[in-house]
């Protein structure tokens, strides 16, 4: 395929130009990486886990690999995307590392290309363990062009108050990037994490990254990431957590931009007595496509899984939902949950949701749900009945179904912003 040479052929210009001052081992993980993705390919529609996503938009298109911002914007023009003035920040814009933007904390929130040389055996250890490459071209091609992204380490027993903050920005060009996150937390840490993607134009672009969450024994991490890109971009990721012995993951996930995003989740709690909450929401206009793949797999026993995703569809856009739970031998005493519950506010709005379970112990609770379909009549009727007009009544109850969701997040300038995003999106139906 023309579109695999063409991205192998950019990853040998880099890797042989700009990329080569780094450590063996990560230009072994590297080669390795862009031979499975060439190996791979892009996938298709004929494939299980895509068939009802394309991805021809993005093979077929003409992205660059990211060059360095000819200009940095101001924190001005930054703000409309900041949680707090406070608190640690890392900002990229086009996938490069902007310190004038940023607040890092000496080598504990810092950009991964500072941390690969000064913190080699840290992130030796972990970098690439989690998210797998073998089966997922996207997440090969990253690997292939690891160079930065976020690093976020919480030591044994230290609690970081204030929620960090993970900005990438794109100026629009048509070019792509590959962020690359890792974050630990070692035993009995606390962190509190939001990773944003957002645009400061309305060009086409394609954004690929991948994130691989670390944590110990009885460590407590809420991340949060918010999709919020252009219109008319393409994003593309991976997110994938790791637990340790009585660790708990609050994951929040939440799409509202791009004309095309894929997103794979994936937790994996290893430790027994593991809890982790999975809260999603995508809501979508015009003709979005947005397609949630989530894999949580139960290997330890007496831990627990619950799983929250609602979209809200509106025009002819189209949501896709896959979720599967996995419960290996041994793993007893899981107890997990997971919903999926889709709103059509138009005729031509369309979901596809597809509840999987793979059970293979014999003491266990777990059940799935999923629904499609348009407002409740009889709660559009109660609403009118007290004097509500039509089209409001159908904006609170959206806001409700969306806000559901919002409410779990425990982050306050967070679930401000978004409620702001979604009061907005609902009062332009």
């Amino acid at each position: 395929m023309v579109a695999v040479e063409r991205l192998v052929g950019a990853y040998n210009t880099w890797a042989t130009n700009g990329a080569s001052e780094v450590p063996e081992w990560l230009k072994d993980m590297r080669s390795g990486a862009i031979a499975r993705f060439e190996s791979l390919g892009f996938p298709n529609m004929k494939q299980e886990a895509w068939r009802f996503t394309s991805v021809a938009p993005i093979a077929e298109g003409s992205f660059e690999q990211a060059k360095p911002p000819a200009r940095i914007p101001t924190l001005e023009e930054i703000r409309p995307f900041l949680l707090l003035e406070a608190g640690y920040r890392l900002v990229f814009v086009d996938g490069f590392f902007q310190r004038a933007l940023s607040t890092p904390f000496f080598d504990d929130v810092q950009s991964l290309a500072h941390v690969v040389t000064h913190r080699q055996d840290l992130v030796r250890q972990h970098l690439g363990k989690y998210a797998a490459t073998e089966d997922r071209p996207f997440s090969a091609l990253n690997t292939a062009f690891v160079n930065d992204g976020a690093f976020v380490h919480v030591p044994a027993k230290a609690t970081i108050a204030e929620p960090i903050q993970l900005l990438f920005l794109a100026s629009g060009k048509p070019a792509v990037t590959h962020p690359r996150n890792l974050v630990v937390l070692d035993r009995e840490a606390r962190a509190s994490i939001v990773e944003t993607y957002a645009s400061l134009s309305h060009g086409a672009y394609w954004t690929n990254s991948v994130t691989e969450i670390v944590v110990g024994e009885a460590a407590r991490v809420d991340y949060h990431r918010v999709q919020r890109e252009s219109p008319g971009a393409y994003h593309v990721a991976a997110t994938q957590t790791h637990q340790g012995r009585d660790s708990t993951v609050n994951l929040h996930m939440v799409a509202f931009g791009a004309a095309l995003a894929r997103h794979d989740i994936g937790a994996v709690l290893a430790g027994p007595g593991g809890r982790l909450i999975l809260n999603g929401l995508y809501l979508l206009a015009s003709q979005q496509h947005a397609d949630h793949h989530t894999t949580i797999d139960h290997a330890a026993d007496h831990c627990e899984s619950h799983e929250y995703f609602n979209g809200v569809l509106d025009d002819k856009s189209r949501g896709v939902f896959t979720g599967r739970i996995i419960v290996r031998p041994g793993a007893q005493k899981t107890d997990s949950k997971q919903t999926n519950n889709n709103l059509l506010l138009s005729t031509d709005a369309h979901a596809d949701s597809q509840p999987q379970l793979e059970i293979y112990a014999d003491d266990v609770k777990c059940t799935h749900g999923s629904t499609v379909g348009p407002l409740d009549p009889r709660a559009l009727f109660y609403l009118r009945s007290r004097g509500i007009g039509e089209h409001e009544a159908q904006q609170l109850l959206t806001y409700g179904f969306a806000a559901e969701i919002l409410g779990r997040m425990e982050v306050a300038p967070l679930r401000a912003q978004l409620d702001g995003i979604v009061r907005g999106r609902l009062a332009e139906q």
